[in-house]
Formats: structure tokens, sequence, C-alpha cells
């Protein structure tokens, strides 16, 4: 089996490994020059991927290219690149509508098509179908199948890759879910069956959102538990105790990466766009948590105040400066608009991160710290990654502002 992978990012690359693993024959194609001879060389570019993956899967016949002309005859081509939201907050599928391009000058009688890439309910049938027929003369689900997967890449997850999460797919046709099933059988232990591609696109949705509304939920109540004088980390504790009926959410100093943040703006676009009225629980929920970034630099000048130093002046260390901890990827990072919001009320900025070894905000270079415990007026922890010894940081730090309600004592200041 022939299998093409469009796009070589977080999700396709991850993918195209468990292909490789599975004695399938994968190209994969990416419009990054520098992304694919990298590849080629046998160096990774992915938090979940090392050198050493990526050397076998070259022994195992794998290959990168940027030319669709090098990726004769697939049996199956699956789309995987990104779609951020425009300038409007709607999605835009430039991408998606590039690659579907390229996929359609690839197809032949038979070929399977799958986007993975995160999308409104209603994209497989409406965007992607008619580029694909234009392009290859071919009709969906009778000269080719046509199918959804929802990508469920969770970056630094040791637990849970491509192989052993669950894999849902939804079709154009049964026909087309079938094909698609039995391409991801290959590939992963468990394929579960949705009725359609809007079902399997909306499967997706549901899921983020879920998890968007609950961070929410919690962000908004450490705001005012804050206020009330409550540990809401102790009672998110005691609350976990509970066997059944709760699931734990944590606040933090906002939500990053790509699903949290942006997918759920998908979902919100397609209720406007159709139906004509707003879907209140996301638009609330994203005005929460885009709130965060700057009552995290509320509360620092807080914190300053009871020292008696302003912020203006003030030297504020920020450690941790990924979306996420223990991984490099800074997609939609709260830190930055941490960052810019101390910068403009005159804070002197330094950052530390074992994943980042240089760190840019709006074009200006922020200074690199030689230790987390380097000497600050103010340290910030947004990230506690694994390397962090948290005990030491805080013995060092004359003041400490702890979004992640990892440390407690004399010193140390709860989100």
């Amino acid at each position: 089996m022939n299998v093409v992978i469009i796009g070589l990012g977080y999700v396709g690359l991850p993918l195209a490994q468990e292909a490789a693993r599975a004695g399938l024959r994968v190209t994969g194609l990416d419009v990054k020059q520098a992304t694919v001879d990298g590849l080629n060389s046998g160096r990774s570019h992915v938090d979940d991927l090392t050198d050493a993956d990526i050397a076998t899967m070259i022994a195992q016949g794998f290959r990168a290219t940027t030319d669709p002309a090098g990726c004769a005859d697939p049996d199956v081509v699956v789309i995987c690149v990104p779609t951020p939201l425009s300038e409007s907050d709607g999605p835009d599928l430039t991408a998606v509508r590039a690659a579907t391009h390229s996929a359609g000058t690839l197809l032949r009688p038979g070929t399977l098509v799958v986007l993975e890439s995160t999308t409104y309910p209603g994209t497989t049938d409406e965007v992607v179908r008619p580029l694909l027929e234009k392009a290859s003369g071919l009709t969906a689900g009778i000269g080719f199948s046509l199918a959804f997967s929802p990508e469920r890449i969770d970056p630094g997850n040791k637990r849970y890759g491509v192989r052993n999460t669950p894999k849902v797919v939804g079709g154009l046709t049964p026909a087309c879910t079938q094909a698609a099933a039995d391409f991801y059988a290959r590939v992963c232990d468990t394929v579960v069956l949705a009725k359609s591609a809007r079902e399997a696109e909306m499967a997706k949705l549901l899921e983020n959102t879920y998890r968007h509304v609950n961070i929410a939920l919690v962000n908004e109540m450490a705001i005012f538990c804050h206020e009330l004088g409550v540990d809401l980390w102790d009672a998110i504790r005691c609350a976990a105790t509970k066997p059944f009926g709760f699931e734990a959410f944590y606040p933090g100093p906002g939500v990053g990466g790509h699903c949290i943040p942006i997918d759920p703006n998908y979902l919100s676009y397609k209720v406007r766009a159709e139906l004509s009225y707003p879907f209140r629980f996301v638009e609330l929920a994203q005005e929460i948590n885009s709130r965060m970034p700057g009552y995290v630099v509320d509360r620092a000048a807080e914190i300053l105040n009871r020292d008696a130093k302003p912020l203006n002046g003030a030297r504020v260390l920020l450690l941790g400066v990924t979306y996420k901890k223990d991984i490099a990827d800074q997609r939609e990072s709260p830190a930055r608009p941490i960052a810019r919001k101390l910068q403009q009320r005159g804070a002197v900025l330094s950052y530390h991160d074992p994943y980042v070894q240089s760190w840019q905000v709006d074009g200006r270079d922020i200074p690199r710290a030689g230790s987390p415990a380097a000497q600050a007026d103010l340290t910030i922890l947004l990230q506690p990654h694994a390397c962090y010894d948290l005990d030491a940081i805080a013995a060092a730090a004359h003041l400490l502002f702890d979004t992640r309600g990892t440390l407690s004592g004399d010193g140390v200041f709860p989100l």
C-alpha cells in the first residue's frame, strides 16, 4: 500500500511513523523545503519524534518531498495541514484547499483520501469533495473514497500516540467509511465508525469545546476565589475524590496550542454563518480564557505592590514559555501576550525555558536567564517543566507567582 501524507507537522509526521512501522510505503509531502531536507537527512522537527525515529523511518522506506509529482499512484492520501483562524476569526482553509488540489492531481480510480485537519462540520463534503472531483475528473464515493478522521495527537504524551488512541472515521458514504476504517486498522489498534464525515468532524470540535468551556469555568472561578480568599486548588483536589460525575480541570495563565484557543471557533463560525445566532458557550469561554494573560499581569503588579515595588522598572523572570510543559511547542502560548502586556507596563523582562534557546515577542529579543533561579524582583512560573527543581526555585525566588498551583509557602503566590 502506497500512502502519501500531506503536511509533515505534529500530526502528519507521527502518522507517517506509524504507517511506516506497519509496513506501508510512505511518502511525505510538505511545502517547506527546509522541513523536507531535514527529514531526508534524518532530523526531526517535532517534539514527539527523535532523530533516531526519523532514521528508522527512512530505513523503512519513508521519504519526504515538496513535489507532488514524486508521489505517483498512491492508494491512500491523508491531508494533515494547519487550519488557523483568519483575521476575522473564521477558519482559514487556505492550506486545506492547496493540499486538496495536490491530492486531486494524484487521484486514480480507487484511491482513498482522508482529511485529518480540524475544521467545521461540512468541510469534507462542501470544500474538499468539489476540489478533488474537479482536479481528478472522478466522482467521490464512486471513483474514489473520501473520509474525515480527526487527529487526536497530544504533543508530549508518552502514554498515548497514534497506535493506541482510538481513531474515529466517517466517510462520504458507508463504503467510504469502510475504506478509511480498513486503512486505519493497519496503523491503529481501535477504529470507531462515525455515521458520516459530518459526525466525525463534529466529534473533534466537541472534544475540544468540552475542554475549552471547562477550562474557562475554572479560570473564572480562580479570579473570584482569589477575591473571596478561597483556595481553588484545594477545592478541586477535594472535588476530584468524587468517583463519578466530576472531572478535574485546572486554571492557568491562558490556553495555548492549536486545539483549545482555535478549534471551538470553527464551530462558532459555522453556527453563526448557517443558523444566524451565536454559540454563546464558546464565545463566553473564549472571552474568559483570552482575559487570563491580562489577569496574570494585574496580579503580578499587585504582588509587587505588596513588596512596595511598582511593575514599571521591576525585573520580571518568566519560567516556561511553551504552551505546554515538557515540549518545545510555542503555538498560541499565553506567555507571549503576558510578556507583551508586562513590557507595555514597563517591566524589565527575562525568561528561562530549557526547550527554548531564544525567544522573541513582537520581533524583540527577550534575554534568556542562565538559570530558572536567577535573581528577579518577581518570578512568574508559567510552565512547571519536569526538569525544574520547583522547591529550589521557590527557595531562591524573591517573590514567586505560581500560575499552575504546584507550590506553596512563604513568598509563593497562587493564581
